[in-house]
């Protein structure tokens, strides 16, 4: 009976330090200096232990957003979501320290919006680029509806154009199925989406760059050759994505040396 005793104790007592997490890994609820501790490497923007800790992943590029030099800001930021992401990896040409890439993989539009003045407005580019809505319709951060997403979109465009950044808004690529959301047919979403995101670009001056039509199959899916997943772009797809990207961007150039 003393040896079981003492056994249990000795669990009750290892218990509490075996589920404790690191003393540096994440830090507790309230105001501090410095909430993204280096621990955080390696996850990613669903992950529970980020959407509890921090939703929209302010952390993901504060280190990178320090670095600019405020007096040599860059030209172009694109923000979005693993599409926007993964362009940095597959096309690496299209970036540099005048065109930033700040996609995180499974955002949606809100948390876009949550992190927009930290990863776009406070870099003060001419142009920014924004890419997103495949995440949205796929529900990674919850139930939502159309007008939540477009009600975000319009945030952020008032946001950048209240700061003299030129907009220019990527369509959501084409694909008929989703393979981490195999309930949902997201097609005729991404084609309704995209017509009301050519329309705004139009009403509020901004520059509509549409990836989906060279993208598409004929059923609104994404071309095989483009991208075998059916969401995700390979370096063939951003091969077609670059050349509308580029004409977007000089054309918003253009509207940006006019304004100024």
């Amino acid at each position: 009976m003393i040896r079981w005793l003492l056994a249990a104790l000795a669990l009750a007592f290892a218990a509490p330090a075996l589920a404790a997490e690191p003393v540096n890994a994440y830090p507790p609820a309230g105001m501090m200096d410095n909430a993204c501790p280096a621990s955080r490497d390696g996850l990613w923007a669903l992950d529970p232990k980020v959407l509890q800790s921090d939703w929209a992943w302010l952390c993901r590029y504060r280190a990178d957003n320090a670095k600019v030099d405020p007096a040599n800001p860059p030209q172009v930021v694109f923000i979005g979501d693993s599409i926007t992401e993964n362009w940095v990896q597959l096309d690496p040409g299209l970036f540099g320290q005048t065109r930033l890439g700040r996609g995180i993989s499974g955002q949606t539009s809100p948390q876009l919006l949550v992190r927009f003045w930290q990863d776009v407005v406070s870099l003060r580019p001419k142009v920014v680029h924004i890419m997103v809505g495949t995440n949205d319709i796929a529900g990674n951060t919850g139930p939502t509806t159309p007008e939540a997403y477009k009600n975000a979109i319009r945030a952020m465009v008032s946001l950048a154009q209240a700061n003299g950044i030129v907009v220019i808004l990527g369509s959501i690529p084409p694909a008929d199925q989703f393979g981490w959301a195999t309930q949902h047919r997201p097609a005729s979403w991404i084609a309704g989406l995209n017509l009301w995101l050519k329309s705004y670009a139009d009403e509020r001056g901004a520059i509509y760059a549409d990836y989906f039509t060279p993208l598409a199959g004929p059923n609104g899916e994404l071309r095989p050759e483009y991208g075998p997943d059916g969401v995700h772009p390979n370096a063939a797809g951003y091969a077609v994505m670059r050349p509308v990207a580029e004409k977007a961007i000089v054309a918003a150039e253009s509207l940006a040396a006019i304004s100024q």
